[in-house]
C-alpha cells in the first residue's frame, strides 16, 4: 500500500517542519503568513486530493514512535475507509477528555486496540480516505478550528488507536485561537505506542 506525507507547518516551527518531512520523506506546506492552521489544513487536503494514494498529514510539533510508517500502513490496510487519527491527547479538547477515559478503560476491558469518537479532536497527525476528500473539501467550514474542519466535513466516527503513534511536543502554541483563551492544558498523548 502506498502511502505519502504532508507536513503542515508554521513559519516560526520550519527547522523543526523541515526536519520531520525530511525523516518521512514528506511534502512540506509552510504557513508563511500567519493565515492558521484551518488555512493550511485545508491545503494539505487539497495536496492529499491530487495524489493516486492514502495521505498521513502531520502537524510540525508531531513527534512520530519508532517504526511509525510501518504501523500507519498496519492501520490504515485495517480502516481503508476510516479517517483515522494517529494521537489522542490529553488536556485538548477539556470536553472530551472524560469520553476518551471511559473509552479507553471499556477497550482495555474487552482488548481492543482502538476506540472510536465522533469528532476528529486533534489535528496533529491523521489520514483521510480518499473517497472523502471532495466531500469534505466542498463542505470545508473556514471558521472552525482545523480539527473540527477536518472531522466535521468527513462526518462518521473517526478511529483512534488506543496507543497513539505520534506524541506531541506541546510547546507554545503559534496559532491565535479565535476565542483568545490561553492553552495551559497539557498536551500530550494519553498513550504511547512502544
Amino acid at each position: 500500500m502506498e502511502i505519502k506525507y504532508v507536513v503542515v507547518a508554521h513559519y516560526a516551527r520550519r527547522e523543526q517542519a523541515e526536519r520531520l518531512a525530511r525523516s518521512l520523506g514528506a511534502h512540506l506546506l509552510v504557513d508563511e503568513h500567519d493565515r492558521g492552521a484551518n488555512w493550511n489544513h485545508r491545503r494539505a487536503l487539497v495536496w492529499a486530493g491530487e495524489q493516486a494514494c492514502r495521505v498521513v498529514v502531520l502537524e510540525d510539533d508531531a513527534l512520530p514512535v519508532a517504526g511509525f510508517k510501518e504501523k500507519v500502513a498496519d492501520w490504515l490496510e485495517c480502516f481503508p475507509d476510516q479517517l483515522c487519527s494517529f494521537y489522542l491527547g490529553t488536556g485538548r479538547p477539556p470536553q472530551y477528555q472524560l469520553e476518551i477515559a471511559t473509552k479507553l478503560i471499556a477497550a482495555d476491558r474487552i482488548r481492543a486496540d482502538h476506540i472510536t469518537m465522533q469528532r476528529l479532536m486533534h489535528a496533529v497527525c491523521y489520514s483521510v480516505p480518499p473517497a472523502l476528500l471532495p466531500d469534505l473539501l466542498s463542505r470545508w467550514d473556514a471558521d472552525k478550528p482545523a480539527d473540527f474542519a477536518v472531522g466535521d466535513a468527513c462526518g462518521g466516527p473517526v478511529v483512534y488507536p488506543c496507543c497513539s503513534l505520534v506524541d506531541h511536543a506541546d510547546g507554545d502554541p503559534v496559532e491565535k485561537h479565535p476565542d483568545r483563551q490561553p492553552r495551559h492544558e497539557r498536551r500530550r498523548a494519553w498513550r504511547l505506542h512502544g
